[in-house]
């Protein structure tokens, strides 16, 4: 597979990222500055990849990949030559480590005072626990995000890793380097983007504050409006083991479910019939299999939903019918996403291999003496 600039059809094109290889929500952000048509150039370790993934990593579809030892000085420089024709920088290391490097914002912007700097941390670039290690679980329970995850009272559930890493990591980077790209088209001057899992998930929990300040959060699990407390959004097992979402919450809504259920039910408004409630639905819901609820409640206001798995999901009516998840290749992945009516994205390369293009993307880059740093060893052709 050959690698050209400018390949991307998205509303991103002709913008050109540096990403430092990472893992989780770095390599994330930078899937979707490319699947939204930016040139991503990724630099890896030679012969690295999170986990042996390798190829099969989707985090890293999109871009090709160029392998430079940031030990040898000869590396960093051609990652600084990068930088100079970049108008951003993705980074993801502990901080400091990349200042010990040498390609903190100070070096990078004194070659390139234009350049966006987005840095990803779990815990953010100051604070007591700045240089702490730290994964997903860890940032969300100091959030106050984690606490109240899940039905079970006794003990919190957490979703994976994708309320911080992606939640409130990812997303909160790219929105932060779309800013900064705005504004410097104003100013003429970059600027580092901080972005900080721990800042991310609490803001992106802000409607938890909003529920405690008017007193539907108690700060016990399964109380409240949205995490099980009524019984009307919750989750419920069918005749076939599997499960159902019914998220009926406004009124008119519930008639819906109630005409369609085929059992009489209590006023909802009354919270001593709640128990009643709950206890009819799930006898109920028990009565029939998933997909036949499913269609029971197919493309009406009710609020239903069958809780399908990753694998059948490609095959749901609804996400096939707009091509939400795609299989380039015969690899089921999700689609680019958002969508755009004039430039739309489109989906790019497939995962390379560490190092797959590293010729080819420093020269189209515009890095000079690639042969030299491969033969010397501070570059590695895959």
């Amino acid at each position: 597979m050959t690698y050209e600039l400018g390949q991307g059809t998205g509303p991103l094109r002709g913008v050109r990222v540096v990403e430092i290889a990472g893992i989780g929500p770095g390599p994330h952000a930078c899937m979707l500055l490319a699947d939204l048509g930016a040139d991503v150039v990724r630099v890896d370790r030679p012969g690295g990849g999170m986990f042996g993934m390798g190829d099969k990593d989707l985090l890293n579809r999109g871009r090709p990949s160029v392998a430079l030892d940031l030990k040898r000085p000869e590396a960093v420089a051609a990652v600084l030559d990068l930088v100079e024709h970049a108008d951003v920088l993705v980074e993801g290391l502990r901080p400091g480590a990349i200042e010990r490097i040498g390609l903190g914002p100070a070096e990078c912007h004194a070659r390139n005072p234009r350049l966006v700097y987005g840095r990803m941390t779990g815990w953010g670039q100051d604070g007591p626990w700045s240089r702490a290690a730290g994964h997903d679980l860890n940032y969300v329970a100091v959030t106050g995000a984690l606490h109240g995850l899940g039905q079970d009272r006794d003990r919190p559930h957490f979703p994976g890793n994708l309320l911080g890493d992606f939640g409130g990591g990812s997303t909160y980077l790219v929105v932060g380097v779309l800013a900064a790209l705005l504004e410097a088209r104003t100013s003429g001057r970059g600027q580092v983007v901080d972005a900080a899992i721990v800042d991310g998930t609490a803001h992106l929990n802000a409607i938890a504050s909003t529920f405690a300040a008017i007193g539907l959060d108690t700060g016990r699990r399964r109380s409240g409006l949205l995490d099980g407390g009524t019984p009307w959004y919750d989750v419920y097992e069918t005749a076939d083991g599997r499960h159902v979402s019914v998220g009926a919450l406004e009124p008119q809504f519930w008639a819906d479910l109630v005409a369609r259920i085929g059992v009489e039910l209590p006023d909802r408004d009354d919270p001593a019939n709640h128990a009643t409630i709950r206890g009819a639905l799930t006898r109920r819901f028990r009565e029939r299999t998933q997909a036949e609820w499913a269609e029971v409640f197919d493309g009406t206001d009710a609020c239903v939903a069958p809780v399908v798995p990753l694998a059948d999901a490609p095959d749901h009516p609804h996400l096939a019918a707009r091509g939400t998840f795609v299989a380039p290749g015969g690899v089921t992945q999700p689609a680019p996403a958002p969508r755009f009516s004039r430039t739309p994205a489109s989906l790019g390369a497939p995962p390379p291999r560490p190092g797959e293009h590293t010729r080819e993307a420093l020269a189209a880059w515009g890095v000079r003496d690639v042969d030299a740093l491969i033969a010397g060893g501070a570059a590695v052709q895959a």
